[in-house]
């Protein structure tokens, strides 16, 4: 299938507040097959690019949408957290992976994963020709998109892609929001998991994606949040990651609420707090 054809597709259905609009892939995307079936169709891997009026940031965030890798929530988790990054001068750009499917990839479990690590070195290998001004580039994603940033931040010395330009593909930071982290069945999220490495799974896997195994001394320093009452995904995903980071004296925050469940987005309506606020200060203090 015609690329450019795909894209119109993309263009049609695209936000109108997205600044600039483009495919992950200019030719063809890694991993996959089955080109003409509507589930492919449906699982373009497209940048969402933002980049406010003045840029006075030094920073850029690549931003992964949750959903359980089932869908991407892009609105709430995606665009709208874009557009509060551009108000304070950052450029941000949303992801929107492809969901795990044996249908269209050869193998579901490094779909995401790919996309990730694609979009991070589309960022910074196209830094000057997209006319943005950053020196770290981090990753901030929410529930399964912040298991996807995790694992983004703890297997990057391992190219799912290719990658002759030897670009880093590791984030200089992470933000994840009510995270999966863990595939142990004592505190997962069993939908992520089963979409990701499912529906059996081999210690291997669950080994390789529980990312809390996999943090070094070299990871990434990271801000966490989560709500003490998040029954979908529990908050030991969180304190698990930040325990692992602590082992290796990586800096890390972990901001929590004793209210707000799962999936709020930017702002929590059941307590007071300002989660956003407080991770731009830390990132930048």
């Amino acid at each position: 299938m015609k690329y450019y054809f795909l894209f119109s597709l993309l263009m049609i259905v695209s936000f109108a507040s997205a600044q600039d609009v483009r495919p992950l892939y200019p030719n063809e995307i890694p991993n996959s097959k089955n080109p003409d079936s509507e589930n492919y169709k449906n699982n373009i891997p497209t940048l969402y690019i933002y980049k406010p009026e003045s840029v006075t940031k030094n920073k850029a965030f690549l931003i992964i949408p949750g959903g359980g890798y089932a869908h991407v929530a892009i609105n709430h988790e995606g665009h709208d957290v874009a557009k509060a990054l551009n108000k304070e001068g950052y450029v941000a750009v949303v992801l929107k992976y492809r969901l795990p499917s044996n249908e269209i990839m050869e193998d579901k479990r490094f779909g995401p994963i790919q996309d990730a690590q694609s979009a991070i070195k589309f960022i910074r290998d196209n830094k000057e020709a997209l006319g943005l001004a950053f020196d770290e580039v981090g990753v901030l994603g929410f529930s399964a998109g912040g298991h996807l940033a995790s694992t983004l931040s703890t297997h990057y010395n391992h190219a799912y892609i290719e990658n002759q330009n030897n670009t880093s593909l590791k984030p200089d930071f992470s933000v994840l929001l009510y995270p999966v982290i863990s595939m142990d069945p004592d505190i997962t999220h069993e939908g992520s998991k089963k979409n990701l490495i499912g529906p059996s799974y081999s210690d291997e896997d669950v080994s390789n994606f529980s990312n809390e195994l996999l943090v070094d001394k070299n990871s990434p320093r990271a801000y966490l949040m989560h709500a003490k009452d998040d029954k979908v995904v529990v908050l030991e995903n969180s304190e698990r990651y930040a325990k692992a980071l602590d082992k290796h004296a990586v800096k890390n925050k972990v901001y929590i609420y004793e209210k707000g469940g799962h999936g709020f987005g930017l702002k929590n309506k059941q307590e007071d707090g300002d989660w956003f606020a407080d991770m731009l200060n830390w990132i930048e203090n």
